[in-house]
């Protein structure tokens, strides 16, 4: 692949490692740019704890994949142990990427600007993460 050949797939896996950083302290805003206070007030207690739990496990295991990428990049790509964990991450992406297609209803992005910019922003991100830990890993 030509992304590949203009970057060393570890210069990739620790940019890798900065965007999942900055993506798991973004979660920290989500209570507040999403309006959870007021959107789950009559959501059951236990509904609305798992959402906040949930995504700060979710921001958690991001930070820590993140950090893994910046501080181990050359074992990921040359370690057995770290090309398993290479392609399960790749595994895990693609069925973000795929789940970016057929979770979300097109109602929520379609015809709106921002919303439509984020979707395929983040189709982009899923696509080159899974891109580089599949690589990585193979």
């Amino acid at each position: 692949m030509m992304l590949f050949k203009m970057m060393p797939l570890e210069t990739h896996l620790k940019l890798i490692g900065g965007l999942l950083t900055v993506l798991a302290l973004l979660h920290a805003g989500f209570p507040r740019y999403f309006n959870w206070a007021v959107e789950f007030r009559t959501v059951s207690l236990i509904n609305r704890q798992m959402m906040y739990i949930h995504t700060l496990f979710l921001a958690l295991a991001l930070l820590l994949v993140g950090l893994l990428c910046l501080a181990y990049a050359p074992e990921l790509t040359s370690t057995r142990l770290g090309q398993a964990l290479c392609r399960g991450l790749g595994a895990f992406w693609l069925l973000r990427l795929v789940v970016q297609f057929v979770g979300y209803s097109p109602a929520l992005w379609r015809g709106k600007r921002f919303e439509t910019g984020m979707h395929v922003a983040f189709s982009l991100l899923w696509a080159y993460l899974t891109a580089v830990f599949l690589a990585a890993g193979w």
